[in-house]
């Protein structure tokens, strides 16, 4: 019963410690990965701001 504990456990705990391992260092598909989201957001923000000037104008 006991290697079945210790079995079980190391089956749910190694999967974590890879992830962890594995999220420590940004590669270049990450920063592409962060620039694209920064460039998305800044298009938001100018559409947005695009959409209050059309706002103020109409009104």
């Amino acid at each position: 019963m006991n290697i079945l504990k210790t079995l079980t456990w190391a089956v749910l705990v190694t999967p974590l410690a890879f992830a962890t391992i594995g999220c420590e260092d940004d590669g270049p598909a990450e920063e592409v990965g962060e620039q694209i989201d920064e460039a998305g957001d800044e298009v938001g923000d100018n559409l947005e701001e695009a959409g209050d000037e059309v706002e103020e104008a109409i009104e």
